[in-house]
């Protein structure tokens, strides 16, 4: 018996199913901004700021940013990356500097959050944290140390450039309304398009092409050609969105410890790639060396792991050898 095909969906379909699915992703994560902006934009006209920068602004300076940038790196980290991004909305900054947090938090971001995904496919918690917020730290420091650019002032796209100075509270408030507004509206720019998109690709099976075409990738890492739609699905779609595929893929494709361990490793440096790479355009940075660096650092972290247990690997079977002589 033949089996028939199932036609994928309409194209009114997909963009309905893409766009409902793109304007809920962005209600549920502007209830995170708005508040968070408004909170922040607020906080910057009180002494409280004053005191957060001067608190951390010995750790900070030693990276080469303000005290102040401790709050999006904090809210990145405790609540999700579009929190640590609408509080960069509400600071002053650098090109230099903007470019720096957005490097620390494409490393190393909801990580309470990521960090159990990881724990539930067997990868230990302390592990994936080291990691994430060793790589977050390294980079900054690196970045601070070797980039003598982005001294300019950073334009957040549609957001304007002048210093606002309202003055009373209730100025204020609107301000930082206007503020918060203004991020949820640059966040559904992105946030809307994105979800149609994976839509589509849902809708077409490319997710299976896709997988298909990361083969080559996972052999140059030392990995198994089973570990190719676990791969595919943590560059597409992150480590919590992606959670279920992963899970799942890490179960039935029956992947080894050491394999699991190696593919996390990668994952936890360079994950939802289009999304997280998107998403940094409001804030007026270049995005292409922001995907390279995490890029060129996920593959040469998974290659230096894997030569290391290699080597461990072969030392008991060494020594079995030298006893047997």
């Amino acid at each position: 018996m033949n089996e028939q095909k199932t036609a994928p969906p309409s194209w009114k379909n997909t963009l309905y199913t893409g766009l409902q699915a793109g304007v809920k992703t962005t209600w549920i994560l502007g209830k995170v901004i708005f508040p968070v902006t408004l909170i922040m934009t607020i906080l910057s006209f009180t002494p409280v700021i004053d005191w957060i920068i001067w608190l951390c602004s010995p750790l900070m300076q030693w990276i080469g940013l303000s005290g102040e940038t401790a709050i999006p790196l904090v809210l990145a980290n405790l609540v999700n990356l579009y929190a640590g991004i609408g509080a960069i909305l509400s600071l002053d900054l650098t090109v230099k500097e903007v470019f720096i947090l957005a490097v620390m938090m494409s490393f190393s971001h909801n990580l309470i959050i990521e960090s159990a995904v990881a724990a539930k496919v067997g990868i230990r918690m302390s592990v994936a944290i080291i990691v994430r917020v060793g790589l977050a730290v390294l980079s900054a420091l690196l970045i601070h140390l070797f980039w003598n650019g982005g001294a300019e002032q950073a334009q957040y796209g549609f957001m304007s450039t002048e210093p606002a100075q309202p003055e009373g509270w209730l100025a204020i408030g609107l301000y930082g309304v206007q503020t918060a507004l203004m991020g949820i509206v640059q966040l559904a720019l992105i946030v809307i398009p994105l979800m149609i998109f994976i839509q589509w690709m849902k809708d077409r099976s490319f997710l299976q092409v896709f997988t298909k075409s990361m083969r080559p990738v996972t052999k140059m890492l030392g990995l198994p050609a089973n570990t190719a739609t676990t791969l595919g699905a943590g560059l597409l779609f992150g480590l919590a969105y992606g959670a279920g595929v992963i899970i799942q893929a890490v179960k039935e494709d029956n992947i080894k410890k050491k394999d699991v361990y190696l593919l996390f490793i990668f994952l936890v440096a360079c994950h939802a790639v289009i999304e997280d790479t998107l998403i940094f355009i409001p804030l007026g940075i270049p995005v292409w060396p922001l995907l390279l660096i995490r890029l060129i650092v996920a593959i040469l972290l998974t290659l230096v792991v894997a030569a290391i247990w290699k080597r461990l690997e072969q030392k008991p079977t060494q020594l079995t050898e030298k006893t047997a002589k």
